[in-house]
């Protein structure tokens, strides 16, 4: 096992994996940008080490600073948590060129599964479902005709090397084609320095079920059950919850059979996520994988009490997974809502400041909240407007929309806005509460509003 783990990231991922580390008995190193000086990461790691200005691309996305950092604190192993350089290859391959591991899977799957067109194909290859799409890149515009022709609209345009929403277009005519084409290959390319696209036909009125997955290096390969996400504005997860209210026990265990089938297929050593579409007919298709830790990977952790940082930080040093599929127990049901310094009064307008006050719900069983924030403390513009991550769970649904509500009742910040009363309006809504939505409902039913 590994005697220090340096965390490449800030916020409450980073606050998440380093008391993890803690439990598990590893020192740990927390980096930072001079704004993060007095970040809560950097005060409850060991240590900690400037990388850089503000900027993401001068400090969290600054490789060879943090390399450094990492040589010079004398880390065996980086955490990225996730966005930043989580998925990202070069940094992956870096680390081992500096003898320094990192906690994701190699450099070669990162590759094979970043790239989403090339997902694609290798999914087809191991009998996964996939959504009907271009065979690889779309190179230009005029090729970009040619494939919503043959799909049929509505079709979606998407960065291949895409993620977090960025890079995603949704085009219902020929007249929207080119400029949706133009604006996401320069969104994707400012994003992720990479800018091929590709294409799908878009299924309409859809669920996002992710399932989670957990490879060793002896070849094991389980999944810890899904995650519904399709509480979505633009692209973008608003609320999570485990297990899916749409799915019976058959298409459970099809769906979770097939994500096993496409890590094991790829070699996947990590902790990782098999996406999916579930249309209303009862069919699923593989979306995409991240080959990362997810922002909702709590509600997995509710339901199934294996704490998903820890498995990944034991498959890095070489050990093999404790449990069996068997093993696996789904208990009760959990939810996730994720809250923003933003506006909705605004239009979701970011709100950064300094917090005031701050009152976090109280405890009681089954209520969690992941947060690196603090009265006092400064909400910057420069990074996510994420500050906190309120998890409920209950022995059903009900108890835990309950619960949920409770905690967003007792949750007080001053000095940013926040997404709080937009959360409850979801939680208050008939449909939610009956579990009838998908990825179109907060735009037609809680926006609209």
């Amino acid at each position: 096992m590994f005697n220090k783990i340096l965390i490449a990231n800030r916020g409450e991922i980073a606050v998440r994996i380093i008391r993890a580390c803690r439990e598990m008995g590893i020192a740990t190193v927390a980096v930072f940008s001079e704004p993060d000086r007095e970040a809560l990461h950097t005060q409850l790691a060991d240590e900690a080490v400037c990388i850089g200005p503000a900027r993401a691309a001068d400090s969290y996305l600054n490789m060879q600073n943090i390399i450094s950092a990492a040589v010079l604190t004398k880390a065996q192993a980086i955490h990225p948590g996730y966005g930043f350089l989580s998925e990202n290859s070069t940094f992956a391959a870096m680390c081992e060129e500096c003898n320094i591991k990192f906690i994701g899977p190699d450099p070669e799957t990162i590759d094979e599964m970043g790239n989403k067109s090339n997902a694609r194909r290798l999914m087809i290859e191991a009998g996964v479902p996939v959504i009907p799409g271009s065979n690889g890149a779309v190179n230009s515009v005029e090729e970009a005709y040619e494939e919503a022709e043959r799909l049929g609209y509505p079709v979606m345009v998407k960065a291949a090397a895409g993620g977090g929403g960025r890079g995603i277009r949704i085009v219902r005519s020929r007249d929207e084609l080119a400029d949706a084409y133009e604006t996401a290959k320069s969104e994707t390319k400012a994003a992720f320095g990479d800018d091929t696209m590709y294409m799908e036909k878009v299924i309409e009125r859809a669920r996002h079920i992710e399932i989670q997955v957990l490879g060793d290096s002896f070849g094991n390969v389980i999944h810890l059950g899904e995650r519904d996400c399709s509480l979505q504005r633009r692209n973008q997860k608003v609320m999570e919850e485990a297990p899916s209210p749409a799915l019976n026990d058959e298409t459970r265990k099809k769906m979770g059979e097939a994500a096993v089938r496409a890590a094991k297929y790829v070699g996947y050593k990590s902790a990782g996520t098999i996406e999916f579409l579930y249309d209303r007919s009862g069919s699923f298709y593989f979306m995409e994988m991240n080959t990362r830790v997810q922002v909702e990977h709590p509600v997995t952790e509710m339901i199934t009490g294996i704490d998903i940082v820890k498995e990944q930080i034991k498959i890095a040093a070489g050990e093999a997974l404790d449990y069996t599929q068997d093993d696996v127990i789904i208990n009760g049901h959990a939810i996730e809502c994720r809250i923003n310094a933003e506006s909705p009064e605004r239009n979701f307008a970011p709100s950064p400041g300094n917090i005031d006050y701050l009152l976090m719900p109280g405890g009681g069983i089954g209520v969690r909240v992941d947060s690196a924030v603090y009265a006092g403390c400064a909400i910057t513009p420069f990074y996510d407007s994420m500050i906190a991550k309120v998890i409920a769970w209950g022995r059903n649904r009900d108890e835990a929309i309950a619960k949920m509500y409770r905690a967003l009742y007792e949750f007080v910040i001053e000095g940013v806005d926040t997404n709080i009363d937009f959360e409850e309006a979801i939680l208050f809504n008939p449909k939610y509460i009956e579990g009838d939505f998908d990825t179109s409902f907060i735009a037609d039913e809680i926006i609209k509003q």
